[in-house]
């Protein structure tokens, strides 16, 4: 039982790290859509590509409000949702 909870403790802690440098990268493209960057950019095209096939889904559902791109935050809010979810099956899981 111990190997086994060590285990999936390892594994949701490498989700989380996982997920919260997915956040990072996000906040990263929000704050350089401000500057208008170019596109040519090595860094900015692996934003893009690794952001764009998560957000371009919530902003068919949520488009731009008066310019203002939401998205972003929805994904980061769903992100930590999962987040929390996550901690709360392995800390039942324990029990």
């Amino acid at each position: 039982m111990g190997l086994g909870n060590a285990v999936i403790g390892a594994l949701v802690q490498v989700v989380d790290l996982l997920l919260s440098l997915y956040v990072w990268i996000i906040i990263a493209r929000a704050i350089i859509s401000w500057v208008n960057p170019s596109p040519y950019h090595p860094v900015v095209r692996f934003l893009y590509r690794v952001t764009e096939p998560v957000l371009r889904p919530v902003r068919r559902i949520i488009p731009p409000i008066y310019g203002i791109d939401f998205s972003p935050v929805i994904v980061i809010f769903v992100i930590y949702l999962i987040k929390n979810i996550l901690y709360r099956m392995f800390v039942y899981s324990l029990f």
